[in-house]
């Protein structure tokens, strides 16, 4: 038996993928005889039959589901292979590219990749500044190396390190509110106070609202600082990483309004690349470097009230 080639197991993969010798050659960009030939070849090498013609779509047969399997685990070996040569063309980076989200404390991460950039004195580090769902559009459009903030860990495209937790809680000033401040207020109370909201960064920002009170007045600001100094003078009320507001709840310039309705939010910070793309050498060593300093926050960021911690557990943004 002859050595059947990667191509003929490329077609076969996208036979089974397309339902289809035609939807295979247009996913290939060849044509329907050359796909039909390079998989008729492979049964014919083989001397099994793969797949069952007689049916609208093309199905596997029982022998050509078990050999597909073991084809999608080499063609996945084969496309790591592919990125590791290119990753070995492509030198050292004059470049690297990293995106800190709104949510990522600064002194910590700061003082990672300083420690980092400075054995690296060829690559040169550009740092950019973005929120709510811009890290993710930067990465997703091959615009940073990596992010520091929190991602859709759904997504396929993306992998992360845990980097630690971040307590997103909901606080007022002192005298904000016409009443007591309690864990019991409703949405519908503060429906009337002006709420802070950052503004999404991206180009193209989701539709999906995080921790807005339908119907309330709200004003926009660029990032968690601005947002910050705007709650701590009474102009509005909003929520806040926990890491930014220790001082103020501890000596009473911001009240929590943390409970039932307002449970807060732990968010999971993280350090997130493209799985799917080629990564350079000092991107990779980026990578393991922060691999190995993981996680960069305390473990407790601040006690959460009881009912709001539970919340949390519950709630999705």
């Amino acid at each position: 038996m002859s050595n059947f080639t990667l191509h003929e197991l490329q077609c076969f993969d996208a036979v089974v993928a397309g339902g289809s010798f035609q939807a295979a050659a247009d996913r290939l960009h060849r044509s329907h005889p050359s796909v039909f030939a390079a998989v008729a070849k492979l049964e014919e090498q083989l001397g099994l039959s793969l797949l069952d013609r007689s049916g609208y779509r093309v199905r596997l047969t029982e022998a050509g589901q078990s050999f597909h399997r073991k084809v999608q685990s080499l063609l996945r070996e084969s496309e790591e292979l592919r990125t590791h040569a290119r990753q070995l063309a492509m030198g050292e980076e004059a470049e690297l590219r990293v995106v800190l989200g709104d949510l990522c404390p600064m002194q910590p991460v700061l003082a990672l990749l300083s420690q980092f950039v400075g054995q690296c004195p060829q690559t040169r580090l550009q740092l950019q500044f973005e929120a709510v769902t811009g890290p993710w559009e930067r990465l997703l459009e091959d615009k940073a190396d990596l992010i520091v903030h929190r991602v859709p860990k759904g997504d396929v495209r993306m992998e992360w390190i845990d980097l630690g937790k971040i307590a997103m809680v909901p606080v007022v000033a002192p005298g904000f509110l016409p009443f007591q401040p309690t864990s019991g207020i409703t949405p519908q109370q503060m429906q009337r106070f002006m709420q802070c909201v950052i503004n999404d960064s991206a180009r193209q920002p989701s539709s999906q609202a995080h921790y807005v009170v339908e119907g309330a007045p709200q004003c926009f600001v660029p990032d968690q600082l601005m947002k910050k100094e705007l709650i701590v003078h009474g102009m509005a009320w909003g929520h806040l990483p926990r890491f930014m507001i220790e001082a103020e709840l501890r000596e009473g310039r911001l009240l929590s309004i943390a409970g039932k309705h307002f449970p807060g939010m732990i968010q999971d910070l993280v350090v997130a690349r493209r799985c799917d793309r080629p990564h350079g050498p000092v991107a990779n060593r980026l990578w393991d470097f922060l691999a190995l300093q993981a996680p960069v926050l305390k473990p407790v960021l601040g006690r959460m009230p009881r009912q709001a911690a539970a919340g949390a557990a519950r709630k999705t943004t």
